[in-house]
């Protein structure tokens, strides 16, 4: 089914360029420039007005601090997520910044027609030119059941997405003689687009069709390396890209103290804890001594789920993140946060910041929106 609909690749593959740039300062970690992915949490006692708000204060906290981009992803049915209208939720963090890359980490694109998601990304790119991602999934991004209700129809197959990211592509391209479906906003607006993945299947389609790729190595580690490899070996130039550029998820907890640190990353496990037993709620305050008292199956789901991970103060942040770098050599890191008090969280970020910026990385980023990634050099 891969390989089929890849055959049909070539129809897409002659985009124009559209030329508006945007000038800012990016900072780099070890050769690896900054992201931020944020899930919007929505803290237990808290709203969801409050959850956006806070979204939009940490987007532009770290542009501030020079991160490269920043992410909201596509969740249903999760009572600690507040970005399931992701491009509304990403439209609210947009107009409050101005120069930092916004943008879908990602759409669950069988969850949704092509043309619609077009229209969608089109409008921002409309609204804020030069500065829109679209990372595209193809998961549902919850369970069946909430699944079956987004796409009211089992005809529907995750055996369609590459065709259906091939469609989404033509549709944010220039308009072809005789093209009797256009995406009005979106046709010739150029919006980046990224394969978002957790297994090979990911991988082997963002080289094929010549994208950047991002593993939720944040979450599911288990196949990075492999899906790593993968990518750099089976990648094709495109109009988009001309050479591999793949980001990493990295879960960081970085506080003044460790006790601190760990304090903070309490929030996170019990979250992820209550998800794997089929209870998901709001992000829960930390608690004292959270992982000492957790149960012998339950520290081996945070081994397996939590190892691309660094909790701490900075010097121990910079050297697990340093090592993680050195052994995967990503193009960017997806900084993943999920800390129950604002300040704190922000705290965290400036931190990591600060790291990159000690470290001397820091340079002037040209962003080009038909381009998802800076050169990879």
């Amino acid at each position: 089914m891969l390989r089929s609909a890849l055959g049909q690749l070539e129809v897409y593959a002659n985009h124009s360029l559209f030329k508006e740039r945007i000038s800012f300062m990016s900072v780099k970690f070890s050769g690896a420039r900054l992201s931020v992915l944020d899930l919007a949490p929505i803290n237990e006692g808290s709203t969801v007005t409050q959850a956006l708000n806070n979204a939009a204060t940490l987007a532009a906290h770290v542009e501030q601090l020079g991160y490269q981009r920043y992410w909201m992803a596509e969740h249903h049915n999760m009572p600690g997520i507040a970005s399931s209208a992701t491009a509304v939720a990403l439209a609210h963090v947009a107009s409050h910044t101005s120069t930092i890359r916004v943008g879908a980490g990602g759409v669950m694109l069988p969850n949704h027609a092509p043309l619609v998601i077009a229209e969608q990304f089109g409008t921002l790119a409309a609204l804020h030119p030069g500065r829109i991602d679209l990372g595209l999934g193809r998961a549902p991004g919850t369970d069946q059941t909430t699944a079956q209700a987004l796409r009211r129809t089992l005809n529907q197959s995750v055996d369609s997405f590459p065709q259906d990211v091939m469609e989404l592509q033509a549709y944010f391209g220039e308009v072809q003689p005789g093209q009797r479906v256009q995406a009005v906003p979106g046709a010739n607006s150029e919006v980046p687009l990224w394969i978002l993945g957790s297994s090979l299947y990911g991988a082997q389609l963002a080289a094929a069709l010549g994208l950047p790729y991002a593993f939720a190595s944040h979450f599911a580690p288990a196949a990075m390396q492999q899906a790593i490899d993968i990518y750099r070996s089976q990648f094709k130039p495109s109009a988009q890209l001309d050479k591999p550029y793949f980001m990493l998820g990295f879960n960081i907890c970085a506080a003044e103290t460790e006790a601190k640190a760990h304090l903070m990353r309490s929030s996170s496990l019990q979250a992820l804890v209550r998800m794997r037993r089929g209870m998901p709620g709001q992000l829960p305050p930390p608690i004292e001594n959270y992982e000492a008292n957790l149960t012998a199956e339950d520290r081996y789901l945070m081994q397996q789920f939590t190892s691309c991970s660094a909790v701490g103060t900075a010097e121990q942040v910079s050297e697990e993140l340093e090592t993680f770098v050195a052994q995967t050599q990503p193009n960017e890191i997806m900084v993943v946060s999920q800390i129950f008090d604002q300040q704190d969280r922000l705290e965290s970020f400036r931190i990591v910041a600060d790291l990159a910026s000690k470290s001397g990385s820091t340079e002037s980023t040209i962003a080009n929106p038909a381009m998802a990634a800076p050169s990879a050099g």
